[in-house]
């Protein structure tokens, strides 16, 4: 490359800029290199938690497209829709123009793989802990050209997870997630790092997956001594519906319903499925406070 290089990294390779004010970047998740100017005014996210971390680090005003269950902050609902989780509107992609086209691994890698053929795809790490959360924050503010920026954030996240105070008794907790039915997560969740960092047991924190479909009645026979539920995003579902769905399962005699520790996820937004920010600064918070509480 012509002109004047400088170096930074993302992932093992390098970042190599010109003098002219483009950057060549390495995706170490997609085996390829993208051209992007320093300053990037044309973004498009197809995830939810990378366009939240892009609202962190003070570029939301660069995005010019989101995904239809982007809703985090709320000042991004107004942005063009692009597609959903691995579908695009192509013609509304081709009218924005993005300089920058960013995702995640896990479910959307085949996605991501598929439209980098053609255009410029930077697919971010799927977390598997906490930390993951943080390090995808560095990560996006090198790719948008914010260290800085991603530098006091990152701190700031590391601050909120030093903060929370572990649960001191043994507590066994039942996670469930409405992702079109009943999801748990095992040992390669951030969800499931997030409660063993908050000093509670998983019941599926032992299973050698990200996440998976539960056996209810093996739930039940494990006296889990909270149970913490979240409905399928859009839903409005409270503590009532929450009885209702136990009832139908047989489940009114389990420890945690008699001690009335039962907790459903403030709505009607993925809390706990979403690995942004506020998953560090509202998630964790939520749920430790409920942990070490006495009751529901």
């Amino acid at each position: 490359m012509e002109g004047e290089e400088r170096y930074g990294t993302v992932g093992s390779r390098h970042i190599l800029g010109d003098s002219q004010g483009l950057r060549r970047i390495f995706c170490e998740t997609l085996g390829r290199e993208i051209d992007l100017p320093d300053r990037i005014e044309r973004i498009v996210s197809f995830s939810p938690a990378v366009t939240e971390a892009l609202a962190f680090l003070g570029v939301e005003d660069s995005l010019v497209g989101v995904s239809a269950f982007g809703a985090k902050p709320e000042s991004i609902r107004s942005k063009r829709k692009v597609g959903s989780y691995n579908t695009v509107d192509r013609k509304v992609l081709d009218e924005l123009r993005p300089e920058v086209i960013l995702t995640v691994t896990g479910y959307q890698r085949e996605f991501a793989v598929r439209l980098g053929k053609e255009l410029p795809v930077y697919a971010v790490e799927l977390p598997v802990s906490v930390s993951g959360i943080v390090d995808m924050v560095v990560k996006l503010g090198l790719i948008v050209n914010e260290p800085d920026r991603a530098t006091k954030l990152s701190r700031r996240l590391v601050d909120v997870v030093a903060g929370l105070k572990p649960v001191q008794e043994a507590i066994k907790v039942y996670l469930e997630v409405d992702l079109g039915g009943p999801v748990c997560f095992g040992a390669y969740s951030y969800i499931t790092d997030a409660l063993r960092l908050l000093g509670v047991q998983s019941l599926y924190g032992d299973r050698a997956c990200e996440w998976l479909t539960p056996d209810l009645a093996w739930v039940c026979s494990q006296e889990p001594d909270v149970i913490v539920y979240e409905a399928k995003m859009f839903k409005r579902f409270g503590e009532e519906d929450l009885a209702g769905l136990l009832e139908k399962r047989d489940w009114e005699n389990m420890k945690a319903v008699k001690n009335d520790r039962l907790f459903v996820t403030p709505g009607p937004l993925d809390f706990v499925a979403h690995h942004g920010p506020s998953f560090i600064t509202d998630t964790m918070p939520w749920l430790g406070e409920r942990f070490n509480s006495g009751g529901g």
